[in-house]
């Protein structure tokens, strides 16, 4: 099952969330809360599992998708 982080505007920063994790992650910027995204979605990737970030601007318009597929894992 693919993962989706999400970045999304708050009133005073920008928000990383993800459904299997009750809290969100809060920064100032929006550049850095797509960067600890993408972080995270390649860290899941390395582990076998495939992630998605969805990246959402102040006007709640789509800004982008990533996609980052399982790698595969040598067990």
């Amino acid at each position: 099952m693919i993962s989706t982080i999400y970045v999304e505007p708050l009133a005073d920063g920008w928000a990383v969330r993800q459904a299997e994790v009750d809290n969100p992650q809060v920064f100032n910027s929006g550049a850095k809360a797509e960067d600890a995204a993408l972080r995270l979605a390649h860290r899941l990737a390395r582990a076998g599992k495939p992630s998605e970030v969805v990246v959402y601007l102040r006007n709640g318009a789509l800004g982008g998708r990533f996609a980052c597929p399982a790698m595969e894992t040598n067990a």
